[in-house]
């Protein structure tokens, strides 16, 4: 039988009987280098408000031994150990064993290639500590946890509290931790491997940065950096929250295998694909940036206050997004930070808002099976939208108030909705009900156009809008440019807003500008074929960002044809001065012609797109970024051999367009052994198989879906690489197989965990060689999977389909 999911009501009732002390958990790593087993003794310390009333601990690994107050207890099933005749004070013992370590939730043992070192990460959230040690795996019931760690004697290990005391035992070594401070299961952590470890003092605090040995040059490079958005972030949440971060230490682990990153208490744990081999993009090193301070965020959002239950997710994530955007814009170097916000996530979320899959930012959740299922564009994106939108509707300084007030009044214990409502609510002098209902409990996305009549002009909602502040920015042409004259703000309430304070004679008006708001917009019929022209023209990033975004939306909903969206967003690439929105609107206009174009004009809008990156190779800051480009949309001999010829010593780029030309059936196997075995990433391998997915070859798409879909022996962070790779156009016959295979996985696809569930769920997904019945087949399947692949197949299935009808299908 499987492992049950926590339901609501079972939190609730074991929340209202018990209370935790404390956990004392003693972790043993030492039978990892050689087999799979971390074996675990956890120690509860917890109190019941009805003595003799029963209830249970969560254990999801493999149960030797359980004690309560003495006394054996049977091993329990379905992932739960029953405690019978609780007393007033109890001590729970519980000895188990996880030997899924290479598959399974919570732990995972990774092998590098490069060396044959084995390193271990764990990863909790939303349940998955119990995979790990006996606990009682829900959010409100937080503790002080003390770890103890017997790790091999080569390895270094990293947890919540840092300073360990080490002993030497016999060829191993004991890690004792300090307790850390009251913690949900979910926010602690343990890493262990032969690390390399970097160190700094920054403003009091001791910061740490580990990676894999075969890392260490890459992560010498990086150093400085990550160091310094460390301390500028810690500096701007502790006086934008009124509260410094309380611990001395702050350590972030870079592991392999590992999907995205992980905000454990004190010790941030990331992917290694962060690191990166190849010298980072602008946008690379901004999604860096993000990253670190969204981690950093859930210090505050999720660790120190974390919320009651899974509803309350959003008090966690979309606090975290919202506040690594406002972060990176005030304290780092990363001005432009809500400009990639908008043209990388936002988008992404106007989409899935206006989808089946689209739910309010609060909602109830029964379970944490359903939990799963909401990490996800409309928790992340839209609810950092929507916090900006709040700052904007009471005002900076009141929310700083509010922020203040509610981290002073709430620390180290849980809260609701309600609870952040009320601080803000207080601190703004602004009934936010209306509000909360509006955009919190209500799903989907409202619409924006203006009516003119002379120098009179309104802002029509399409429906009743929520309550809001919004910008509307006037522009003059000067020459080939347009000038901002005016931006008025406008505080909505009616489906129909008049605007005072524009300038009479404007040639374009631009609504939402500064993006303050979660809206799309649409011209009015006159202006339409206007705005397609004039996008490029606008001053600044986020007006030009806000202009394409309306754009793509239109061709995401039909209003747009591909080469329109297309030729849009080449000419604001052409144009942009920012260089961290340059790869996004790349990504963007080669998603369009590979995706979304019709086949007949798929080769055209590809061929626009690498003339433009060729133009854009010759400014040397964007050089790199446009040779990528140029590397996924070369359509001809000549630009394939101009690339080659321009990436130099790059091997990045060498394997980038290796991958082209193997998709454009070129005999590329030999060139590919050889690069092979020159580059010295030990993950190179990758490279090679994603040049091995781009073949037009029957054979060569067996081993690679093999290995990818069924054996899984890709590391999740690649598996977009190859899977990008995989689905090409114009390979509809060799491709139809692996579309059905999907299907037939999906009952399968949640195994690993919620990270591999949504990944393998959406990037396995086919791109080609499928139809509008195909789409509904997979929507079907999808109401027998579990909640998180439920909801990650009907979202990608949506956008699947919409591209199929821009191509010309009718899905």
């Amino acid at each position: 039988m499987g492992i049950r999911s926590l339901t609501r009501t079972e939190a609730e009732r074991r929340a209202a009987l018990i209370a935790v002390e404390r956990y004392d958990v003693d972790v043993d790593l030492t039978a990892l280098p050689d087999g799979p087993e971390v074996r675990s003794v956890s120690t509860v310390a917890f109190t019941c408000r009805e003595p003799g009333a029963e209830t249970f601990v969560d254990c999801a690994a493999r149960v030797l031994s359980a004690t309560l107050n003495g006394v054996e207890l049977a091993p329990g099933e379905d992932g739960r150990i029953p405690l019978h005749g609780l007393a007033g004070h109890n001590v729970l013992r519980v000895e188990s064993v996880q030997a899924n370590t290479t598959s399974g939730e919570g732990v995972h043992k990774a092998t590098d290639p490069a060396d044959g070192e084995v390193y271990v990460w764990m990863s909790f959230e939303p349940d998955e500590a119990h995979f790990v040690w006996a606990c009682f795996d829900q959010p409100d019931l937080k503790a002080p946890h003390a770890f103890t760690v017997t790790a091999p004697a080569t390895w270094t290990v990293t947890g919540n509290s840092g300073d360990a005391r080490v002993e030497e035992l016999d060829g191993a070594r004991r890690w004792t931790f300090p307790d850390t401070p009251p913690l949900s299961t979910y926010n602690t952590v343990v890493n262990a491997g032969p690390f390399h470890e970097v160190r700094r003092e920054a403003d009091g605090h001791n910061l740490g940065l580990y990676a894999r040995r075969s890392l260490a040059e890459v992560l010498e490079r990086d150093a400085d950096e990550i160091f310094t958005l460390t301390r500028q972030g810690l500096a701007f949440y502790a006086e934008a929250f009124a509260m410094p971060f309380p611990q001395r230490r702050y350590d972030q682990v870079f592991v392999p295998e590992f999907g995205g990153a992980m905000e454990n208490y004190g010790c941030v744990t990331w992917s290694d694909a962060f690191l990166q081999r190849a010298a980072p993009t602008p946008a690379e090193h901004g999604l860096l940036a993000r990253v670190l301070l969204h981690e950093m965020a859930h210090m505050w959002f999720g660790n120190i206050v974390t919320m009651r239950w899974w509803d309350d997710l959003w008090l966690n994530e979309a606090f975290a997004e919202f506040a690594c955007h406002w972060a990176a814009e005030r304290a780092t170097r990363h001005t432009d930070a809500w400009a990639s916000h908008l043209m990388i996530g936002k988008i992404r979320a106007y989409l899935a808002d206006q989808g089946p899959a689209t739910h309010p930012i609060h909602q109830p959740i029964h379970d944490v099976a359903q939990a799963a299922s909401i990490f996800d564009s409309i928790t992340y994106p839209k609810g950092a939208s929507v916090l900006q939108q709040l700052k904007t509707y009471v005002g900076e300084e009141q929310f700083r108030a509010g922020m203040a007030g509610y981290f002073a009044r709430h620390a180290w214990g849980n809260t609701t909705l309600q609870d952040l409502i009320d601080s803000l609510s207080e601190a703004s002098g602004r009934d936010l009900d209306t509000w909360r209902t509006a955009w919190l409990a209500t799903a989907g996305t409202d619409r924006f156009s203006l009516e003119r009549d002379g120098d009179s002009v309104t802002l029509v909602a399409a429906g009743s809008p929520r309550p809001q502040v919004l910008a509307v920015g006037a522009y003059a042409r000067n020459g080939d440019a347009l000038e901002r004259r005016a931006l008025v703000r406008v505080e909505v309430t009616e489906p129909r807003t008049a605007i005072s304070g524009l300038p009479p004679g404007a040639d374009v008006l631009l609504i939402n500008d500064d993006d303050l708001t979660f809206a799309t917009t649409r011209p009015d019929p006159t202006t339409r074929d206007a705005l397609f022209r004039t996008a490029a023209q606008l001053p600044t990033a986020i007006s030009r960002g806000v202009a394409a975004a309306t754009v793509w939306d239109m061709l995401t909903t039909g209003e747009a044809t591909a080469a329109e969206a297309g030729r849009c967003l080449t000419s604001v690439l052409a144009a942009e001065t920012s260089d961290a929105v340059i790869e996004p609107y790349l990504t963007l206009a080669a998603n369009i012609a590979e995706l979304w174009a019709p086949p007949a004009d798929r080769v055209a809008l590809s061929a626009e797109v690498a003339a433009a990156c060729r133009s854009l190779a010759a400014d040397p800051g964007r050089r790199q970024v446009a040779l990528r480009g140029l590397a996924r949309t070369a359509t001809t001999a000549d630009d394939l051999g101009w690339l080659r010829q321009q990436a130099g010593d790059d091997v990045d780029l060498h394997w980038r367009a290796l991958i082209r030309a193997a998709e454009l059936g070129g005999d590329v196997t030999a060139e590919s052994d050889l690069l092979l075995t020159r580059d010295p990433d030990p993950d190179a391998w990758l490279r090679a198989l994603t040049v091995r997915a781009a073949l037009p070859d029957a054979a060569t798409k067996a081993e690679v879906w093999q290995q990818m879909a069924v054996d899984r022996t890709v590391p999740v962070n690649s598996v977009g690489l190859v899977a990008a790779a995989f689905w090409r156009p114009d390979q509809d016959e060799l491709l139809a197989p692996y579309a059905e295979r999907y299907l037939e996985a999906v009952p399968k696809l949640h195994q690993g965990g919620m990270i591999l569930a949504m990944s393998y769920t959406q990037r396995l997904f086919p791109l080609h060689a499928i139809d509008a019945t195909y789409i509904e087949r997979a929507r079907r399947a999808s109401q027998e999977a579990v909640p998180v692949v439920r909801t990650t197949l009907l979202e990608r299935s949506d956008e699947v389909s919409r591209m199929l009808r821009a191509r010309g299908g009718s899905a």
